[in-house]
């Protein structure tokens, strides 16, 4: 049975926030380059900053676990996410978790 999909709670926000401002800090380590975090309804847009605006990167939709969010990696080619793709550099990295979702982002596009 499929899990019921709805907005992202406010405590979740929270920790996926504070997820990727680690990763940011730990990881990049730049303050020029670092992710960001849009979030509308059931989804969370993943998209990185480098010395100028945003740009996509991925997107999480949340199932009800804060473990088990579906991603999705934007595809430039077809200026769209596609939770369907696999074959990419960081593929292996997605887990279900928001920490997950940003390194395989990151080695998607370096």
């Amino acid at each position: 049975m499929p899990m019921t999909r709805q907005a992202i709670p406010e405590h979740i926000k929270q920790a996926a926030d504070a997820a990727i401002q680690d990763f940011n800090t730990r990881v990049i380590g730049d303050p020029e380059q670092f992710f960001t975090v849009r979030y509308r309804g059931k989804y969370l847009y993943l998209d990185r900053r480098e010395y100028g605006p945003a740009h996509p990167r991925c997107r999480l939709t949340y199932t009800g676990s804060d473990d088990h969010w579906e991603f999705a990696i934007y595809k430039y080619s077809d200026a769209c996410y596609d939770p369907t793709a696999w074959f990419f550099p960081g593929a292996q990295y997605v887990d279900g978790t928001v920490a997950g979702a940003v390194h395989a982002a990151v080695e998607a596009y370096p």
